[in-house]
């Protein structure tokens, strides 16, 4: 097995420390192997300018992407106040990173943005004559071609981070319709008073981005994605709402409606804590046979409740709940999924995004959801994590990659065999042979 996997995480009084101890701390387990790209996940709380710095200082143009988090996942449980990170390395890999800084402005253009790289790096591939090995950070390195580059078959996936409270990652979803490279990421937590989440690629950080990584080469991934909350009979219609906001249920202030069924003042719901609580209350958007999960980002000071994905008017919508035993009992069940998705292939690393609304439903039992994820792959396989205000991962049958909320997302990541060529060897035939075939056809 030449893919390898390894997380390091560190605490420190500043990120700049927590980086370079945490990266340390995975290139030593390491070993000799050279990183073929990163993860990052960081505390929220630290500058992730000098995160990226650090990391970068030490990792060189090793292709990374990071995001920020309220907390950080790993084998150990939940972490705050800490840096992971989560190093890849194997010859047979080809990653490009890059940096979209306009999420926040067009999600339909950074959909056709990404398009065009991955459409770049094919054609890079095709002028060569080959599949290409080897790291090239922003696609600018040269590309190394090996002899197993001519048996390696043509699958380009994107990992990616992006902004959480900045953007619309459904309408990148819909902008993604039609295209065969599956599209797999989460949506960065960050301050839900300033509603600044960061992003991070290679050195550069910030907010309102998209931070990708293209990847080539024989990376398998499997998805699993699921959710512990369920309708409880409550029902709305959404009688007003515009681009991310939600201002009335049944005719009335959304906030109005909340305060009638929890019995709450309707103003305590626009200030702390309830209006970032509401996360825990998401709406169940009817969809056919489905219900989709829309969730509140927090209830504002007018009552309304902001989103990260539009909601229309007209729609009818149920109230949804969860509990510890409900999302434990998804936990498992995304984790079997993205295990079953791996058909076969040993796990290698798992990264596990989780909407924010758990980290507040299992507060008594912090990491309770890393601790269900390891009883489908055991203590030894590294994981990395972090809580998202959402994911996104592959579509169905052609479908559109799919916009969560309040799920957990599962991704393991293993050595997919490579098909090798068969060699026809043909040898002329003697002349005695030949003559006992005419003597057949006579």
């Amino acid at each position: 097995m030449t893919l390898t996997a390894v997380v390091g995480q560190a605490q420190a009084s500043d990120g700049r420390e927590a980086g370079l101890q945490a990266t340390h701390q995975a290139l030593k387990k390491l070993g000799i192997g050279s990183p073929s790209f990163a993860i990052i996940v960081a505390s929220r709380y630290y500058d992730s300018k000098k995160i990226a710095s650090s990391v970068s200082s030490l990792l060189g143009e090793t292709p990374t992407i990071g995001f920020s988090s309220a907390s950080t996942l790993t084998n150990d449980g939940q972490s705050k106040n800490s840096v992971a990170v989560a190093l890849f390395s194997s010859p047979d890999l080809k990653i490009t990173e890059h940096w979209l800084p306009g999420f926040a402005q067009s999600g339909r253009e950074t959909a056709s943005l990404l398009r065009e790289l991955a459409s770049g790096a094919q054609m890079e591939d095709i002028k060569r004559g080959t599949a290409s090995h080897g790291t090239a950070p922003l696609g600018t390195a040269p590309l190394r071609i090996t002899p197993s580059s001519t048996t390696q078959k043509k699958d380009q996936k994107i990992l990616f981070f992006a902004d959480g409270f900045n953007g619309d990652a459904e309408q990148m979803c819909l902008a993604w319709t039609g295209i065969p490279i599956s599209l797999i990421g989460g949506l960065s937590s960050g301050n839900p008073h300033t509603g600044v989440t960061s992003q991070i690629a290679g050195a550069q950080a910030g907010s309102g981005s998209l931070a990708a990584v293209i990847i080539e080469g024989n990376l398998k991934i499997g998805v699993g994605s699921d959710h512990g909350w369920r309708p409880v009979g409550s029902q709305f219609r959404i009688t007003r709402s515009r681009g991310f906001w939600i201002r009335a249920l049944d005719g009335r202030p959304a906030s109005e409606v909340y305060s009638q069924l929890f019995g709450y003042p309707a103003r305590d719901w626009g200030f702390p804590p309830l209006n970032y609580l509401v996360r825990l209350y998401p709406l169940g958007i009817e969809q056919g046979q489905d219900l989709l999960i829309r969730s509140p980002l927090r209830v504002e000071a007018d009552g309304s409740f902001r989103m990260n994905a539009p909601v229309r008017d007209g729609m009818d919508a149920y109230l949804l709940t969860g509990s510890p035993s409900t999302c434990i009992e998804a936990a498992q069940r995304a984790a079997q999924k993205a295990n079953i998705a791996l058909d076969g292939v040993k796990p290698a690393l798992v990264l596990v995004l989780v909407d924010i609304a758990w980290q507040i439903l299992l507060k008594a039992e912090a990491g309770a959801e890393i601790a269900a994820v390891q009883d489908v792959f055991g203590k030894d396989v590294p994981i990395i994590g972090g809580y998202t205000l959402g994911q996104v991962t592959p579509g169905k049958n052609g479908s559109p990659p799919d916009f969560i909320n309040q799920h957990i997302t599962v991704i393991a990541f293993g050595e997919e065999k490579l098909e090798e060529k068969s060699t026809l060897t043909m040898r002329k035939p003697t002349e005695e042979e030949m003559e006992k075939r005419r003597d057949s056809l006579k």
